[in-house]
């Protein structure tokens, strides 16, 4: 691999483009960052395999695109609070992330990207989802967008991972932590322009996303169930198969992602970095 060509190789027709001729141990030249920035934005996720990175360089890489958001919630990698363990025993049946959400919604001013680096995969499964949500608004008629663009909706933290969270009681404790700090919660716009490609996107996800401000529970609830299932349409999906040293970049204005759970008896561990991002409006 070298850092003097890059070749962009789309997936599928909806997102996801895989970026080969590249090496992110070495430093990148502000030429080669522009190159993947683009990449990013175009594709709203973008792959690299065959990466050997120590954390340092992980960290490294991610930070020539934003701030790195520490997480709260997740175990950290020891020594490296800005990376957060995605992990899975062999004797562990449920995993984290297997529900399709964008990272952050919660947050007053919610995460740009994740960057997503397999440190050991399962020899069978644990494949991850993404979606489109440009694909999934463009595609809604035009009397249902007037209505959405009025509309705002409540993200919080509380449900996931606060007290009350469901997890409490299943093997994901002691993967998860610091319920205290779930007191996240935000209000952001149904439908956002993205603040770097101008391109509008539905920005609600399963995970996050609690009710439409002003709506009765039963209103909102029928809504967003209509576009959680709109939103998933096989034509708005792009999955990917992962490979030690593969790494995943997406763009969480503008995907959602899912974890699939497929790997039971097999260990999967990942090193994920979170993103600061801007106002959306």
């Amino acid at each position: 691999m070298r850092n003097s060509t890059i070749d962009i190789q789309p997936l599928t027709g909806a997102l996801g483009a895989e970026i080969l001729g590249i090496d992110l141990s070495r430093p990148l030249d502000d030429g080669r960052v522009r190159e993947i920035r683009q990449a990013f934005l175009d594709h709203g996720v973008i792959f690299f395999r065959d990466q050997t990175l120590t954390p340092e360089q992980h960290i490294a890489f991610a930070e020539r695109f934003a701030p790195i958001n520490v997480n709260r919630f997740f175990t950290a990698v020891p020594g490296h609070p800005q990376i957060a363990e995605v992990r899975k025993e062999p004797q562990q049946t449920r995993n984290i992330g297997s529900q399709w959400h964008t990272d952050h919604s919660y947050d007053q001013v919610p995460a740009m990207g994740s960057v997503l680096l397999a440190r050991e995969v399962p020899d069978h499964g644990g494949d991850t989802l993404f979606a489109s949500m440009y694909l999934a608004y463009e595609s809604l008629s035009d009397g249902l967008k007037r209505t959405l663009e009025s509309l705002r909706a409540v993200h919080s933290s509380r449900h996931i991972f606060g007290p009350q969270a469901r997890y409490f009681g299943t093997d994901l404790e002691g993967r998860l932590h610091n319920p205290e700090l779930a007191t996240q919660d935000a209000v952001h716009p149904v439908v956002i322009r993205h603040p770097e490609t101008g391109r509008k996107a539905l920005y609600v996800n399963p995970n996050f996303t609690v009710g439409i401000e002003g709506w009765h529970p039963e209103e909102s609830k029928a809504l967003l169930d209509f576009l959680y299932r709109h939103a998933v349409q096989p034509d708005f999906l792009c999955r990917f198969r992962w490979r030690a040293g593969s790494i995943a970049f997406w763009d969480n204005r503008c995907t959602w992602h899912y974890a699939v759970n497929d790997y039971q008896g097999q260990r999967r561990l990942m090193h994920r970095i979170t993103l600061d991002g801007m106002p959306l409006g």
